[in-house]
């Protein structure tokens, strides 16, 4: 059969149109907060693939993956939920849900996507493959005339999501395996003005950071019904108070070994935790107020950044030795870094540099220098396999 010669030319315009055949395993966004874009790039090849705009406010911005790695939906600071194809380099959908946003999850299954909210205060979760709106979920306390803000949202085994609310001082664990019949578990008197959260990498620990008072907040999911209860209470107690320039992140936390590193706030101190038992063994000094405390997927090393005015400089901590082994100097304002899935390489980006910076981290060579417009949070398509991520 022989084909027109025009039909024959469109099969091939359109053959060349379609995006290039390939996986999606090492691929990821680099956040361009200032210009509401963002950047597809393969961490194989260190290379820049395209830019994609009109994602509005990304001051504040983060990410979660669709289970095939396929799509990035991006949480702006306005309220906007962005579905970003990376294989066409376009959006997919996009909406604007709340007033003021800070991040966002996706569920266990990869069908449910949740925003979290400052204004007006609670969760909405979306359907992930049309960004329908299936359930409201407002964060009312006291007589219920007042709500809070949401932080630390992170999804759990069981299709349900873990939060905090920062005026309230509660933990609430939302069940949604009936995505329009959501199921709340509150728990209330958590501690003062909890910050951010984070989920243990086996899913069985919420933690939420308090920034009222020394200390976190601790849920075993497991074992809901022994409610939340408090570790590390005044690991500052006794020192000066220290002016907090900025607050980290407890998100970027870090396992290694039986160990977890967290930021204390305002200090220049990394804090080692027992996760047996949940007491601290130790503190590393470091450079300024940590930021984000990350790991090496081995756990070998303990990836650190800080607060203003230190916050041109990463340090790494051997988790052998207990102590900073490496300081380097990546850029103006680090923002954020980001290991490759084995670990072998950690992007990390330099805002006030316009640049994202590779090293190898075995011996910290630097490979790389990408240029971005002002890049903030580096989000890998390997976080799609990981619980809290």
């Amino acid at each position: 059969m022989k084909f027109p010669t025009a039909i024959l030319a469109a099969l091939l315009l359109s053959a060349c149109a379609a995006p290039a055949l390939r996986g999606t395993g090492d691929l990821g966004i680099v956040i361009e907060r200032a210009g509401g874009s963002v950047v597809v790039v393969d961490s194989s090849a260190r290379a820049i693939l395209g830019r994609v705009e009109g994602l509005g406010d990304l001051s504040h911005a983060s990410a979660v993956y669709s289970r095939d790695g396929r799509y990035a939906y991006v949480f702006g600071r306005d309220g906007g939920l962005t579905k970003v194809d990376l294989l066409e380099r376009r959006i997919a959908r996009r909406i604007v849900q709340a007033g003021n946003s800070i991040g966002g999850a996706i569920s266990q299954d990869g069908r449910l996507v949740a925003s979290q909210n400052y204004e007006p205060g609670g969760v909405k979760v979306f359907d992930a493959d049309t960004l329908e709106l299936l359930a409201d979920i407002p964060a009312t306390f006291g007589d219920g005339s007042r709500r809070s803000k949401v932080v630390g949202l992170a999804d759990v085994p069981g299709n349900q999501f873990a939060f905090a609310l920062f005026e309230a001082g509660e933990i609430w664990v939302a069940d949604l395996s009936k995505p329009r019949e959501p199921k709340v578990t509150k728990f209330r008197n958590i501690g003062s003005q909890p910050y951010d959260g984070l989920v243990t990498p086996d899913g069985r620990h919420y933690i939420a950071g308090l920034f009222g008072e020394d200390g976190l907040a601790l849920v075993d999911l497991w074992q809901p019904e022994q409610g939340a209860r408090k570790i590390l209470a005044n690991y500052g107690k006794g020192q000066e108070k220290l002016p907090v320039f900025k607050m980290p992140h407890l998100r970027g936390w870090a396992v290694a070994g039986g160990r977890a590193y967290l930021p204390a706030i305002g200090r220049h101190e990394v804090l080692v935790v027992d996760t047996a038992t949940w007491q601290e063994v130790g503190r590393i000094p470091v450079k300024g107020q940590p930021v984000f405390v990350m790991a090496r997927p081995d756990g070998r090393q303990i990836w650190v950044n800080f607060a203003f005015p230190d916050y041109s400089h990463v340090q790494v901590i051997d988790t052998l030795e207990q102590k900073v082994v490496q300081t380097l100097s990546p850029g103006k304002a680090v923002l954020h870094m980001e290991f490759t899935p084995r670990g072998e390489h950690v992007w990390i980006s330099a805002r006030d540099d316009n640049r994202v910076v590779v090293y190898d981290t075995a011996n910290f060579a630097k490979l790389a220098e990408l240029p971005a417009q002002t890049p903030s949070g580096i989000f890998f398509t390997s976080r799609a396999a990981r619980i809290g991520f």
